[in-house]
């Protein structure tokens, strides 16, 4: 059996011992003994084969209402540390585990392509061009606080400080007392928030990532990959590339969440100005202290002057432009009047004096010194400019079409919505070529409308780098493109906005090729669009829709015929991955699932959601982000250069054949089976999630309906916290059953051997299977569900999750899940006698929660243990929605 790498190990029995040192305190001995004794006992009923539980679940029995509040919040705070020391485990100074997950470096994998046949030349040009961007979503499971997310923060730095091997024991305590200091100040913070978050308090949280993390990580990142392709190619990476961007939805997503209006959109788009200007000026004040010499090119001195200082001359005035951006983006975001002479708004202003400095150095031979902090402030401001992060607008189709369908109705030209497509795009093309204006003077639309069409305004106000895409959900005709760029237009857009469809259920996903080669055929899009193109594929929704398998195989389909169709146009194709952090959201390994994209799909450009706690795990801490860029960088520069090989036909017959009976069997539960949605809803804590003050978004589209209806985080979210992790299996159970039957798992092994895509989605569906727990998810049941037919239904699935397992343990010819994995499987062995408390106490309370339903006698301590166990299973978890 693999154990943690002792390092880790140690951490971890730091950070709980000090977390029993500080519950020790308060609330005091008894308390520490009732959770010590809890641990214990869910430590033993692991250890018996029967796994009863009975002895942890009579001890929680015993808690009085006064006892579940620190019981729960202490196995929550444990899992938070233990995340803490395996994230700070992946980027310590000491390695050397053999089990450890490293990062392949840059230099590595691109020697490792030279030796496979890459030409230098090639790889330069590829890198160069490069054009991964991360986009921020708020969709946060990520249930920490702000403030907690800060000390955990510092606590990765006092791990960071132990690390070093010539401590003097006095440095050593002091480190320790500080780390104890911490640990006591969150335990003694309320973990959980008790209102939403506003969509501009989310904007805001996407912007601090950027100040304490990226900020530091993306120019540290680019000096290595510089450094890599200097050495592999004899060329550096040129000053003004922007290999990797990030954008956000945050304050920009505004499909089925009422509370993002243009207001809210307006207001980020200052912030993040007032943020850059910010953070810009923090570089220019050090880099006046650092570029302290007289010599100086002609062109520096004729904007300088006669001085013997010309470089801190040239970064005074923008110093001064600086603060004139900041204080007018501040006012403006207040709604003040404000004055806007001589601020920083086109992303030259902010480029052109520092390049001149660079140029200047250089020609005077100080290439060395241009090469420093000069270099990284210029790198961000190519990357990151003065809005600090671009944001995507996502609407629904539906919603442009109502707003010309006025329009049109306004004008007496006729009703807009029984048109048939071809006479949509014909009336759409001729506004789009005409001069004239459409939207008339005076003119009052409706509410809904109003708000589309101001919307447009604001966006129609920013500069290009401002801007990332207009996403529209729910597209499946090229008018659903057109409408939005018309509108766009009558709002004052001078430059083409990138206007990307989004295709997210199974049809979508099945007619996206058709749609987008319907939408090339218009000569004038294509001229609009300069040959290149964005498609948005949605893997959420899809997995919803058809279960995890068909939804798999449905987007890998999609990203084929949609490549092929682009290259048939000449159009460059970006392939945007709407991806969660969950399996049943297309999670997992970044690189691995890049590798495993359709040969072609991957050209030189990615683009990818990072959502909720995902952000925090990938790009939380400087060296986690540089660690995240390098892995994403390496598997796109080597999907795009050496992509995997085309599958066979027969493996493609085999994947049709599997899906077809994994969609009917996901379907005939989901969607059939009546019994379905009310075991769902009483199994699971889905109707109490609305308790956890998650983001500004509902959890529902629609306030009544069925599973349809549910957002598919919350749909995974709570299926995660009571283990049976139904989304991301069912429907693969009964298709590998059958592959059994008939003898096929032969040619799954062949599959798995040959294709990164076939053999990365069964790697996944191990990884979601070791989470799986069958006693966890019974005793839900038992607690919470009275009604025998929802119990025989309960009792099947939990059948059919056991036989899925069996299953894919024949398939990997495997007496256990993850023998291949065996740091995970450790972790998660470790986590289970911290995790298993919080299951049992959260169906107990949701039971207590039900029942007190309508009533006024529902105990403060009840409620707030309840969110504090979903917090904690969460954190248990990892990645839960």
């Amino acid at each position: 059996m693999t154990e943690l790498h002792p390092d880790l190990r140690e951490n971890v029995r730091l950070l709980g011992e000090l977390l029993g040192q500080s519950i020790q305190r308060f609330p005091g001995q008894d308390c520490y003994d009732r959770i010590e004794e809890l641990r214990a006992a869910a430590k033993a009923d692991r250890l018996q084969e029967s796994g009863s539980g009975q002895r942890l679940v009579t001890l929680l029995g015993q808690l009085s209402d006064d006892e579940l509040l620190p019981v729960t919040r202490a196995f929550n705070q444990f899992l938070n540390l233990a995340n803490l020391a395996e994230q700070y485990h992946g980027i310590r100074r000491k390695q050397g585990h053999a089990s450890d997950l490293t990062v392949e470096s840059l230099t590595e994998v691109f020697e490792r392509l030279k030796a496979g046949g890459v030409a230098p030349e090639e790889l330069h040009q590829k890198v160069a061009d490069l054009h991964i961007e991360f986009v921020l979503t708020a969709h946060p499971t990520e249930v920490a606080r702000r403030t907690l997310i800060m000390k955990y923060d510092e606590m990765s730095d006092c791990l960071e400080k132990l690390d070093h091997s010539d401590l003097l024991p006095d440095e050593r305590d002091d480190i320790v007392s500080r780390l104890s200091q911490l640990i006591t100040e969150a335990w003694h913070t309320d973990e959980i928030r008790y209102e939403r978050p506003t969509a501009v308090d989310e904007a805001k949280w996407g912007f601090a990532v950027i100040e304490n993390s990226l900020w530091e990580a993306l120019p540290r990142f680019l000096r290595n990959l510089d450094k890599s392709l200097l050495d592999v190619s004899g060329q550096g990476l040129p000053i003004e590339a922007t290999p990797v961007q990030v954008a956000s939805w945050m304050g920009g997503d505004r499909d089925g969440n009422p509370n993002v209006t243009h207001e809210v959109t307006q207001e980020v788009f200052l912030l993040g100005r007032w943020m850059a200007a910010d953070l810009y000026l923090r570089d220019i004040k050090a880099l006046r202290a650092e570029l302290s010499m007289w010599q100086g090119s002609d062109e520096l001195k004729a904007l300088a002057g006669d001085s013997r200082e010309p470089y801190r001359i040239v970064l005074g005035q923008l110093r001064d432009r600086l603060i004139k951006t900041r204080d007018w983006a501040a006012a403006r975001a207040k709604g003040e009047a404000a004055d806007d002479t001589g601020i920083l708004f086109e992303n030259e202003d902010l480029t052109a004096p520092l390049e001149l400095c660079y140029r200047s150095l250089v020609d005077c031979g100080l290439e060395h010194i241009a090469n420093g902090p000069l270099l990284d402030t210029i790198r961000r401001a190519h990357t990151f400019g003065l809005p600090l992060i671009r944001l995507d607008i996502r609407q629904e189709a539906a919603r442009h079409a109502e707003a010309v369908a006025e329009i049109v109705d306004y004008l007496g030209m006729g009703d807009y919505t029984s048109w048939p497509e071809s006479e949509r795009q014909e009336f759409l093309l001729r506004e789009l070529q005409g001069r004239r204006p459409l939207v008339p003077r005076g003119w009052q639309p409706s509410e809904a409308v109003k708000e589309v069409l101001a919307t447009c305004e604001v966006v129609a106000r920013q500069t290009p780098e401002a801007l990332g895409s207009y996403v529209i959900s729910m597209a499946s005709q090229p008018s659903d493109v057109l409408s939005v760029i018309l509108l766009l237009r009558e709002a004052g857009m001078q430059f083409p906005m990138r206007v990307v469809p989004l295709f997210e259920t199974l049809s979508d996903l099945q007619g996206a090729p058709d749609a987008m080669a319907a939408l090339y055929q218009v000569d004038w899009y294509r001229e609009y669009c300069r040959g290149r193109q964005e498609v948005m594929i949605g893997y959420s929704d899809s997995s919803k829709d058809a279960g995890q398998m068909m939804a798999a195989w449905a987007q890998y389909q999609a990203q084929e015929k949609l490549t092929e169709v682009a290259n048939q146009y000449g159009v460059h194709l970006t392939l945007f991955h709407g991806r969660g952090g969950t399996v049943g959201r297309g999670g997992g390994p970044a690189n691995r699932a890049i590798l495993s994209q359709p040969p072609g799909s991957v050209n030189g450009s990615f683009r990818i959601t990072e959502q909720g706690e995902m952000i925090r795990f990938k790009f939380g801490l400087p060296k986690l982000a540089v660690q995240s860029l390098t892995l994403y960088t390496t598997a796109v520069v080597e999907a795009t250069l050496a992509p995997p090989p085309v599958p066979k036909e027969s493996w493609r017959e085999v994947m049709d054949w599997l899906t077809s009976i994994s969609l009917k069997s996901y379907r005939d539960v989901v969607r059939e089976n009546p019994e379905f949605v009310p075991y769902f809803r009483q199994v699971t804590p889905e109707t109490a999630l609305g308790k956890l003050a998650l983001g500004s978004r509902p959890a529902r589209r629609k306030p009544t309906g069925g599973v349809e209806s549910l957002r598919a985080i919350p749909w995974i979210f709570a299926w995660t916290q009571m283990r049976l992790m139904l989304p991301s299996w069912l429907g693969s159970d009964l298709a590998l059953e059958e592959a059994a039957r008939q003898n096929r798992l032969p040619e799954l092994r062949e599959m798995m051997k040959g294709w990164p895509f076939f053999k990365t989605y069964v790697d996944m569906l191990e990884m979601v299977l070791a989470k799986a727990d069958l006693r966890i998810a019974t005793y839900y049941e038992q607690t919470l569900v009275q009604d025998d037919t929802l119990k025989s239904l309960g009792a099947n699935l939990r059948g059919r999750l056991q036989g899925c397992v069996e299953r894919l343990l024949e398939l990997k010819e495997q007496k256990s899940l993850l023998e291949e994995e065996p740091v995970f499987a450790h972790s998660m062995r470790v986590r289970n006698p911290y995790t298993d408390p919080l299951h049992y106490l959260q169906a107990e309370l949701l039971r207590r929660d039900r029942e007190s339903e309508g009533k006024t006698n529902v105990p403060e301590l009840v409620e707030r243990a309840l969110k504090v166990t979903m917090a904690g299973i969460s954190a248990g978890m990892r990645n839960t929605g």
